[in-house]
């Protein structure tokens, strides 16, 4: 449990224990505690004693004053306590609970923040997955940030996570990219009999995969058909993974596990799968093809596994795939599907819940669309292909590091206007600027104190500390670990650069009020202890959004 928790917990049963005492109630109801939005009402209030009115039959404000007459305000770090309004009773703590966050923090280094131990819950995490059949795009982008920020959450807050990218490399979009390519590649042996294909690639890319294979391997056009188009879609997708696997990878997303959809087919899951429905009775024959009784789980029409034509939907292997995750002992599968996969929901959900697994075990993020923005207008297209944006010209246009963030900031579920302009920007006005700048301000007063011969000691007299502003810079370090737990619980890896933006917001206003290097050793060494502590903390922050934490700029 987090200081600010344990905080939390002592002065609630303290108050249960003066209502005891002073025997205003035998059943206490539920004590909430709140953090007042304005800090002159104190650290935290309850309205416990407007609660109580109807139990102890007095007024809320007599029922408050008989708690505070009651309470034993040492236990509970209570300096001071107020009755405000119709009965809130507000707490002015003693800080000195705050000020052992700071050798916490800086003993645990990269590790602050993180909870000590696993909870043992296994998450299977996908996302990206995008067809190996061209560059990643801004869309890409966005799920590649957001995802990999996610998995760094969870994996803080003690979760075990898997790391997962779903290969596309069956259907028919690759027997398409297979297709595009071989044309390519006759063309390049000036051979015109294999036109491309009316909806194929046209993609630089294409043409680039066509001419070298006709270059290095012209014994290809010996082959059969069938054979020659088989090896034509396995060269294709390895050229478009091995390109995808670096573009990504320079966006600083890495994955444990990138599962192959054509492995569904070579050993038997779909099969597997599709017999397991079949057992259970939610498959049934109608109009020649195979359906899946969806409508018993609250989809909107049954759906279709195997077409008359004896061919797979699509469908029918992402069940077999989403089988396959369960059989692999995840307790809770996480999916971050683009905007346009809204209508999938249900039917994938209802899958699940053919094979008797809560559907709650299975959570669906759609991403928003992202509208890049420069000097006020939309970009839409790439000037040097005429196409969609790429990842990799966003990371060479204002870097890697201001890319994910920006992509970062705001819910996964709302839209998002990038501003490219602003991400390159070194300025206050850039967010990523203004946080990563109070890491390296931090940098230079610590090196600043270290030419002077001051260090941080852990044996310092923290009690020194005593600015209001250095109260709550305090404050924001000891939010940290519960941050994460949030952002954790409710999946929201936004509420990460949220906090990063507030925590430098507060260190660059203490910064301003108060000289951390002074004549007074004493009070400096315990300065000192407490921007060390808050420069881990911004570290560890930055470095779970996956941008670094530089040490000057």
């Amino acid at each position: 449990m987090n200081i600010i928790d344990q905080v939390k917990e002592t002065l609630v049963e303290e108050i249960k224990a003066s209502i005891q005492q002073a025997q205003l109630a035998e059943d206490i109801p539920e004590i909430k505690i709140e953090t007042p939005k304005d800090s002159s009402h104190g650290d935290f209030s309850t309205n416990i004693a407007m609660v109580l009115t109807k139990i102890a039959k007095r007024n809320p404000r007599e029922i408050a004053q008989a708690i505070v007459d009651h309470l034993d305000a040492s236990k509970a770090h209570v300096k001071q306590v107020d009755i405000a309004g119709p009965g809130f009773i507000n707490f002015y703590l003693d800080h000195s609970y705050l000020t052992d966050i700071i050798p916490e923090a800086i003993e645990k280094g990269d590790q602050f923040g993180r909870v000590a131990e696993r909870n043992g819950q296994k998450i299977l995490l996908e996302y990206v997955s995008a067809n190996p059949t061209g560059d990643l795009h801004i869309g890409h982008a966005r799920n590649a940030a957001v995802g990999d920020t996610l998995a760094n959450v969870l994996d803080a807050a003690g979760y075990d996570v898997t790391r997962e990218y779903y290969v596309n490399d069956a259907g028919n979009q690759i027997t398409k990219l297979a297709h595009s390519i071989e044309a390519r590649y006759f063309e390049a042996l000036g051979d015109s009999s294999h036109p491309m294909p009316e909806d194929g690639y046209h993609g630089k890319d294409i043409i680039a995969i066509g001419k070298d294979l006709a270059e290095r391997q012209p014994e290809l056009r010996e082959l059969p058909d069938d054979e020659r188009l088989k090896t034509f879609r396995q060269l294709g997708v390895d050229y478009e993974m091995e390109k995808l696997k670096k573009d990504l990878a320079d966006f600083n997303t890495h994955f444990d596990n990138w599962f192959s959809e054509t492995s569904l087919y070579e050993n038997g899951d779909i099969d597997e799968a599709l017999n397991k429905m079949r057992d259970l009775g939610y498959i049934y024959e109608a109009d020649g093809a195979t359906w899946l009784r969806t409508t018993d789980f609250d989809d909107d029409k049954d759906r279709v596994l195997i077409k008359k034509d004896g061919t797979y939907t699509y469908f029918l292997p992402d069940i077999a795939y989403h089988y396959d995750k369960i059989q692999r002992g995840n307790d809770i599968l996480i999916n971050l599907f683009g905007a346009d996969h809204h209508g999938y929901i249900n039917r994938i959900k209802a899958s699940v819940q053919t094979f008797g697994v809560d559907s709650d075990r299975l959570e669906i993020q759609i991403m928003q669309l992202v509208r890049l923005m420069k000097n006020g207008e939309e970009v839409k297209m790439s000037k040097r292909t005429g196409n969609a944006i790429t990842l990799r010209e966003i990371m060479d246009e204002v870097g890697r590091d201001a890319a994910r963030y920006f992509l970062t900031m705001r819910s996964a579920d709302t839209h998002f206007d990038f501003d490219l302009e602003l991400a390159k920007q070194q300025s206050q006005d850039n967010p990523l600027y203004y946080a990563q700048y109070a890491h390296a301000r931090i940098c230079s007063i610590l090196k600043q104190a270290e030419e002077k011969g001051v260090a941080y000691d852990k044996d310092a007299d923290f009690s020194l500390i005593q600015n209001d502003k250095a109260i709550e810079l305090l404050k924001k370090v000891a939010e940290f670990e519960p941050t994460i737990e949030s952002a954790a619980k409710h999946r929201a890896p936004h509420r990460i650069t949220n906090y990063i933006q507030d925590l430098a917001a507060h260190f660059h206003r203490f910064y301003n009020a108060e000289k951390v290097i002074t004549d007074d050793e004493a009070k400096t060494k315990a300065l000192i202890g407490l921007i060390e502590a808050v420069r881990i903390t911004l570290h560890n922050a930055l470095n779970m959004v996956g941008v670094t934490a530089p040490e000057s700029m």
